[in-house]
C-alpha cells in the first residue's frame, strides 16, 4: 500500500467513497500548476544546457567522471539541480548552469531526462 492509498483511505472514511471520488476527480482533471512539468520544454533545455558535457543521448558524457543523466530518477535530478542552484552542492560549471534555472526549468529537464532509457535499475544483483 502506498502513501497515496493510505491518504485516499483516510479521505474515504471521512467523506465517504463518493466524496473521496469527487475530490480525486478534481486533482486528476486539474493538476496543481506548481507541479506541472513539460518534458518537451525539458528536452529543449537539456539539449541546450546539458548535452555538450553529458552527451547528446545523455549516456555518453565527454568525461567518464561525468554522470549519465538518461533514466536517472526525476526526484534525484530535481534535488541535485536545486542544490547546485543554491550552492549547497559545489561545482563551478554546474553551479553556473543551474543558477539561472527556474523551478519549472528544473522540473521540466528532470522530467525529460528521467523519461529516457538509461542504465539505472531497481533490480537486485
Amino acid at each position: 500500500m502506498t502513501q497515496a492509498d493510505i491518504n485516499i483511505s483516510q479521505i474515504s472514511r471521512t467523506l465517504g467513497k463518493a466524496g473521496a471520488a469527487w475530490i480525486a476527480s478534481i486533482f486528476l482533471t486539474h493538476p496543481l500548476a506548481g507541479f506541472a512539468q513539460d518534458a518537451k520544454k525539458g528536452e529543449e533545455l537539456a539539449q541546450q544546457q546539458c548535452a555538450a558535457c553529458h552527451g547528446k543521448d545523455f549516456l555518453t558524457p565527454i568525461d567518464p567522471t561525468y554522470p549519465k543523466l538518461a533514466g536517472q530518477y526525476q526526484d534525484y535530478l530535481e534535488k541535485v539541480l536545486r542544490d547546485y542552484k543554491s550552492g549547497a552542492r559545489n561545482n563551478a560549471i554546474m553551479n553556473g548552469i543551474a543558477k539561472p534555472l527556474t523551478r519549472d526549468d528544473i522540473r521540466n529537464v528532470s522530467a525529460y531526462l528521467s523519461s529516457l532509457s538509461g542504465p539505472l535499475s531497481n533490480q537486485k544483483r
